[in-house]
């Protein structure tokens, strides 16, 4: 597969997967293909050497392992680690509101998008609905992506706002509503219960509840004078997903224990059963020991010996703001993966860890840059520090260049995705 078609796949993944829910399902769809076997929580793991399996953490957040041909205390755990979720807009319960005619739906901000860049596109709704299951503690989970041009968030005038040029800040609550129908007068309380009722052919008492994001609608696209580049929105943090578990899945036989872990909420700080941060994660990485045949001391043996590469894109040097990048580490579009480091540890990566990845990747040709934030500017944050930290498993942190991250369209370069994948492939077979 060249670089281009590589790049292609990874947009129908991302156009796949409007919200994490579809994302994982994704993932899962293409793992299955892969030859992997959901396991169960309920019941005891017996896992076997070439096993292919996987666990989901509440919809919206998947771990995918294959057993290594060697003993798990011997060679430790191979991971690679990234996010499903993107920064954006999601809907509040009881969320219709009729003004001026106009049918509106409340929202909060999830995590920290470019508010602007969402204005005045064609915007839709998916994510996932609760409704009535067998079990009281079980409700049935339906996913739902309102395939249609449903939604749009409208600019206020320039003659109505003769600064918008010069700046304007932005209120969540009154100014990025976005209108989803003319009002008839006619009982619209529950307008969005309805859309969803209809979309999914059920009866509106059936739904318990949802979780449910807007996502923009145009399509991911190539750019540039010789289509160099990838433009689509949610880049920070599919594209790292994407190529991680194609990494996972392409790799035969690996002697090592291998492992992609995707995690939700990583934009809001990790912190629920889905993040990185839950006790979940390392419950199962107990649990695979287990599974195959491990004592506590040789679990602890394992993790002794195990590595992550937490995978999180990367700030490319801005043409147009060029003195926000660091002025001796300016990371560059089309010249491969960046390692990043913080003295701070926002993220993981230390000379030691730094070490392993540079050496794998330069005996295998493949380009690697440096990443630091300037340091007058404080950078965001990764699940790597927050993985090494509770379960004590070396780290480095990585990811490929982009501009305009956490706005509602992202760009990449074709290249940088197909070397963080052979650099991932590379990674899983040691």
């Amino acid at each position: 597969m060249d670089n281009k078609e590589f790049a292609r796949d990874l947009m129908n993944f991302i156009d796949n997967s409007p919200t994490a829910y579809q994302a994982v399902e994704e993932i899962e769809n293409r793992i299955i293909n892969g030859g992997f076997t959901e396991l169960n929580r309920n019941e005891k793991w017996n896992l076997v050497s070439g096993g292919k399996y996987y666990i989901k953490l509440n919809d919206s957040g998947i771990i995918s392992f294959v057993v290594g041909s060697e003993a798990l205390n011997e060679t430790g755990f191979r991971m690679l680690g990234a996010h499903t979720d993107s920064p954006g807009f999601k809907i509040k319960p009881n969320s219709t509101m009729v003004r001026e005619r106009y049918i509106e739906l409340n929202t909060e901000v999830y995590g920290g998008p470019i508010l602007g860049t969402w204005y005045d596109r064609p915007l839709s709704i998916a994510g996932r609905v609760m409704v009535k299951g067998e079990d009281l503690l079980s409700p049935k989970t339906l996913l739902v992506n309102i395939d249609k041009d449903l939604l749009i968030i409208p600019s206020l005038a320039k003659h109505m706002n003769r600064e918008v040029n010069d700046g304007v800040k932005l209120n969540p609550q009154n100014d990025t509503l976005p209108i989803v129908a003319l009002s008839n007068n006619e009982n619209e309380e529950y307008f969005i219960e309805k859309t969803i009722a209809a979309e999914l052919d059920i009866d509106i008492d059936e739904i318990l509840d949802y979780d449910l994001y807007l996502y923009d609608r145009q399509k991911g696209t190539f750019l540039g004078a010789n289509e160099e580049f990838i433009s689509i929105g949610r880049l920070d943090n599919l594209a790292m997903a994407h190529a991680s578990i194609r990494a996972l899945v392409d790799i035969e036989n690996p002697r090592g224990t291998t492992l992609s872990a995707n995690f939700d909420n990583e934009e809001i700080g990790s912190g629920t059963v889905q993040g990185a941060s839950s006790v979940e994660f390392g419950n199962i990485l107990k649990r695979i020991s287990l599974g195959l045949g491990l004592d506590d001391e040789e679990h602890l043996i394992a993790l002794s010996k195990s590595f992550m590469v937490s995978a999180d894109m990367a700030h490319a040097v801005h043409p147009n703001y060029a003195e926000k990048a660091d002025p001796t580490n300016r990371v560059k579009m089309g010249c491969g993966p960046a390692i990043k480091t913080a003295a701070n540890k926002s993220y993981s990566s230390d000379g030691y860890s730094s070490a392993i990845l540079k050496r794998i990747m330069k005996e295998a040709n493949i380009p690697h840059q440096d990443y630091t934030n300037r340091s007058d500017m404080r950078g965001g944050g990764t699940i790597g520090k927050i993985v090494e930290s509770f379960t004590g498993i070396k780290n480095i942190d990585v990811g490929n260049p982009m501009l305009s991250m956490h706005s509602v369209r992202e760009l990449a370069a074709v290249a940088d995705h197909a070397e963080m994948y052979k650099a991932f492939c590379e990674f899983l077979k040691i």
